[in-house]
């Protein structure tokens, strides 16, 4: 009985299988432990290297080709540069067939690597107004105001125009002040204490409904005989709490105007 195992162990096809089966989990062990550690680097603030999911993509490709190619020269004696050759002279065939999918794959690393976009701009593509989510390698995903999630192909993305909005968190509400008070008094001679004043009104009013983040800040870009006019800009937390957030504010400084 031990002599037929160690004849069945001793096949070539058995230990093809074996070391098939021990490199293979090597590689995925390599491609976890890689992407993992990836996702850690890319997720730091001050990496330069877009966060999105097609550089984690590309790298575990690039994992699974070398591990391939180990197994296939190691274990079964194939020459994997032949076999690329062949694959290169067939994928130029192949790949009229698959023109969408390429446009996608070299318009989500222009833009990944050209820092077009990245997850959690806000940006609006034709028709289609949301945060970034995450680029892949075939589309980007956003959120949208109503928080749906929106899927856009990548290649939609570079052959369309795109724009920039301001952050998806931020609160701006508009406000105008009457210049003179009841008794005659000018407050545009006192605006540091106004300022001051809305501020703190308006933070408490948003962070009811969002926690605020950042330092807020107010301006004001117009003074008449009628009234001073101006903005205020806070930031939340909830993206999805920023127009009740806004309503909050607006409610805060009308009762301040009454």
């Amino acid at each position: 009985m031990p002599e037929s195992i160690l004849a069945i162990l001793k096949m070539q096809i058995v230990q093809q299988i074996f070391w098939t089966i021990v490199l293979g989990a090597a590689t995925i062990a390599v491609s976890r432990v890689t992407t993992r550690a990836l996702r850690h680097l890319l997720n730091k603030d001050r990496n330069p290297l877009p966060s999105s999911s097609i550089i984690v993509n590309i790298v575990r490709a690039t994992i699974w080709a070398v591990g391939a190619s180990i197994i296939l020269d190691t274990v079964y004696n194939q020459n994997s540069n032949a076999i690329i050759t062949a694959l290169g002279v067939g994928g130029i065939a192949v790949s009229l067939g698959f023109q969408d999918t390429l446009s996608n794959l070299i318009g989500g690393l222009q833009m990944a690597f050209m820092g077009i976009i990245k997850p959690g701009d806000n940006i609006q593509v034709d028709s289609q107004i949301g945060v970034v989510q995450d680029i892949s390698w075939r589309h980007t995903t956003i959120r949208d105001p109503l928080g749906q999630t929106v899927i856009i192909p990548n290649s939609v993305i570079s052959k369309t125009a795109l724009v920039h909005l301001l952050p998806a968190n931020r609160v701006v509400v508009p406000f105008a002040i009457p210049r003179y008070r009841d008794d005659g008094t000018d407050i545009s001679t006192s605006l540091d204490a106004l300022s001051d004043r809305i501020i703190g009104i308006s933070c408490d009013a948003a962070g009811s409904v969002s926690p605020v983040i950042g330092e807020p800040s107010i301006f004001f870009s117009e003074i008449t005989e009628l009234g001073i006019k101006g903005k205020v800009i806070i930031q939340v937390e909830d993206v999805p709490l920023v127009a009740k957030a806004a309503d909050a504010v607006v409610r805060a400084i009308a009762k301040l105007l009454d």
